[in-house]
């Protein structure tokens, strides 16, 4: 964390009187100017953005009788209404440069798990959503989620850090179709190669984003992505691209193509919000298997935040020694708040995002630069055919430059010491190989419990290490436990 004083120079020499906004925010003491604040806002909402296309399209999911909670446009206006709110909360609250939105996984979840069996509906589903959310929010409130936090090893909060940086590189690598699934689990390009105009605007934007950021160019990631979505409107309106399909246009624009048709803005209905029914799947799947699927919604939530906040307070200086964030508990409660949120505005837990390591390596410190980004998540409802014309192939080389920041925390870890490096490897390769957080997180709190007994060492485990190892063990073998409960 920056020393520099809050009413001098670097140069000793005296500098303005801090503004109400910085006393705040407290942005001259970590470092920071508001206009970083605001360009690393800028950045994190852009790199997120992907999220008001993508959740809509997922739970606009029908099923045999079950129909959504509204159409594509309606959720895409709750799911930015509640990212916009839960974030400029996490500002407000907890002064940390972390945004929140619907979470990938949980929604996915939502939509192909719950909702539809057996007569579940949406708002059913909705209403387990609030109930994890709530009892998360207990446990943070009695101080048993941060206690789990303070027990994890530095070396594995270290771990986890570096772990998600591989994480989102993979995914800005995947998203833009750079590496896709192929004969082998995963191959360059299309058949070895990289083929079509998106695969060059990705390219562009990332080393545009390298140039600028070793010639320190202030705002180097935002610079990029604009650049790299000119440039991509510029191609579609020439070549007509459209929409990637995996048959029939493989080298088309991945989630949206950039154009614009009509009018910028659009007026739009939060039709979502309140529709959730709390105890509506009781009678339908019965309590055992309700309690199994409120605890795997809980334990997604419960730990991949824990990481993200790690990697971001890492990657912008702000852990202390312990490798805690500040204001861990605000940031934990609004967090808890937000998947009650999610589930009560009928848009699915939202969560703590780990993009918002693109706006912290753009220089945001603070949580004026999560206000910035969540009063661009409400605006987005009017300005969805602008949001909208990003693709993947414009934002996602931010994730790919991110990821390389986060990973030269790497250096931290003593790798001469086997189990010290041992549980960190686990952690870090269970991420982008398993494409979860959630399971690198316990993938490394096993393998560290277990080299610790081996070591003869398990009086050194912390009591809450032995608790978060049982609940992963419990949470990576849950389908062979429900078929031995019979539970579907």
């Amino acid at each position: 964390m920056s020393t520099t004083s809050p009413s001098r120079t670097s140069q000793g020499q005296a500098a303005a009187p801090a503004s109400g906004l910085d006393r705040f925010f407290h942005i001259t003491e970590r470092g920071s100017t508001i206009g970083r604040e605001v360009r690393g806002g800028v950045v994190t909402f852009f790199t997120m953005a992907y999220i008001l296309v993508l959740n809509p399209l997922i739970l606009s999911t029908p099923h045999d009788g079950i129909a959504p909670l509204g159409t594509t446009e309606q959720i895409a206006a709750g799911t930015a209404f509640v990212a916009g709110l839960m974030t400029i909360l996490m500002g407000v609250v907890a002064n940390y440069p972390m945004a929140l939105a619907a979470g990938l996984g949980v929604n996915a979840m939502v939509a192909y798990t719950i909702a539809g069996t057996d007569g579940v509906t949406y708002a059913d589903a909705m209403g387990l959503v609030v109930i994890e959310g709530i009892i998360i929010l207990v446990l943070v409130l009695t101080g048993f989620r941060e206690a789990v936090f303070k027990a994890v090893p530095p070396s594995i909060k270290t771990a986890i850090s570096v772990g998600i940086g591989l994480f989102i590189a993979l995914i800005g690598l995947v998203d833009a179709k750079v590496v896709r699934a192929g004969g082998t689990p995963l191959e360059l390009g299309l058949g070895g190669s990289l083929q079509g105009w998106p695969v060059l605007v990705f390219l562009f934007g990332l080393f545009l984003i390298i140039v600028l950021h070793v010639r320190k160019v202030k705002g180097s990631i935002l610079i990029g992505i604009i650049a790299s979505t000119v440039l991509a409107t510029v191609i579609e309106a020439v070549a007509h691209l459209g929409a990637f399909d995996v048959d029939t246009n493989p080298t088309g624009w991945s989630l949206s193509v950039p154009s614009l048709s009509g009018s910028p803005i659009d007026m739009p209905s939060l039709a979502t919000l309140g529709r959730f029914s709390l105890l509506g799947s009781v009678d339908k799947i019965g309590v055992v298997s309700l309690v199994l699927l409120v605890f795997s919604l809980m334990l997604a939530d419960f730990f991949d935040t824990m990481g993200t906040m790690v990697a971001i307070g890492a990657e912008g200086d702000l852990l202390d020694s312990e490798g805690n964030p500040p204001k861990t508990r605000e940031i934990l409660v609004v967090d808890s708040v937000a998947a009650i949120a999610g589930g009560m505005g009928g848009v699915s837990s939202n969560t703590s995002y780990v993009e918002s390591a693109a706006g912290v390596g753009e220089g945001a410190r603070t949580g004026l630069a999560s206000v910035v980004t969540g009063v661009l998540f409400l605006l987005s409802m009017f300005l969805a055919p602008v949001v909208s014309m990003v693709p993947y192939e414009a934002a996602t080389p931010a994730l790919v430059i991110v990821g390389f920041l986060m990973m030269t925390q790497v250096t931290d870890i003593d790798w001469k010491r086997p189990e010290i490096a041992l549980p960190a490897f686990v952690t870090i390769i269970m991420m982008p190989f398993s494409y979860s957080i959630t399971n690198g997180i316990g993938a490394g709190f096993i393998a560290y419990t277990v080299v610790q007994l081996a070591r003869g060492e398990g009086r050194r485990i912390h009591p809450l290490m032995w608790v978060a190892c049982a609940l992963f063990v419990v949470y990576f073998t849950l389908t062979p436990i429900k078929a031995i409960l019979g539970v579907s």
